[in-house]
């Protein structure tokens, strides 16, 4: 559990240290990063000593995050690390499809030389295999992309759903390719954003999030099947 400490800069002096939003927002981005996975059973002890924090403000913190679906409690048995279904995707899905293109097309802080940077390390860890990196590459390429809307809320929603998606994704372990071909699809974006094409580029995207989400659903529906479910 000391790992979800690793490479997070946490601020001792920040008034909301170790409290339940603070411990809410560490989890959240460890999930986020893939460090705790679907069906994960989260220990109050462990993580209580990890963190410094009280098991009560840990339950605050379980409790938020439960609201987020990205933990689930279960009767007699624990917290966990939700397992989202196709319910759960299309939900996702309709949230990036309002806030990504919007923050595209209209933002204000865009950072074009920022997306290049990570579309160079996409295709650095796609030609190396390391499917892993390639999709953290992706991850922070949608997150980069609603930090130009300028807006702290959007980007803590952004951060909530990006945790929900690394969860979805794990169910596309067995689909390591599944990721490759978006590194191509998001320099497709950079292209249109360095050319100034600013509206054609949030079109794309928005098409892009309807093609990620249908390929998802039709996996999570056949893998369903598979397991007689």
């Amino acid at each position: 559990m000391n790992e979800l400490l690793r490479a997070l800069p946490l601020d001792e002096e920040a008034t909301h240290a170790h409290t339940g939003a603070w411990v809410a927002s560490v989890l959240r981005t460890r999930i986020a990063e893939g460090r705790l996975r679907p069906g994960s059973k989260l220990s109050e002890q462990s993580l209580a000593q990890a963190l410094g924090v009280s098991r009560n403000t840990l339950r605050e913190a379980f409790t938020v995050l439960g609201n987020e679906l990205i933990l689930t409690r279960i009767p007699n048995r624990g917290v966990f690390v939700a397992s989202p279904g196709m319910d759960d995707v299309r939900e996702i899905y309709a949230v990036r499809r309002m806030i990504e293109p919007a923050a595209l097309q209209w933002g204000p802080e865009l950072n074009v030389p920022g997306l290049e940077r990570i579309v160079k390390r996409a295709r650095a860890a796609l030609a190396s295999g390391k499917i892993e990196a390639m999709a953290d590459a992706n991850q922070r390429f949608h997150e980069e992309v609603v930090r130009a809307s300028g807006s702290a809320q959007l980007q803590e929603l952004m951060t909530r759903v990006l945790a929900q998606m690394r969860l979805v994704f794990h169910a596309m372990s067995d689909a390591p390719d599944f990721h490759s071909h978006y590194v191509e699809l998001n320099a497709s974006l950079v292209d249109l954003l360095r050319a100034g094409e600013r509206d054609q580029a949030a079109q794309a995207l928005r098409g892009y999030l309807d093609t990620a989400e249908t390929e998802l659903l039709a996996h999570l529906k056949d893998r369903m099947a598979a397991d007689g479910s």
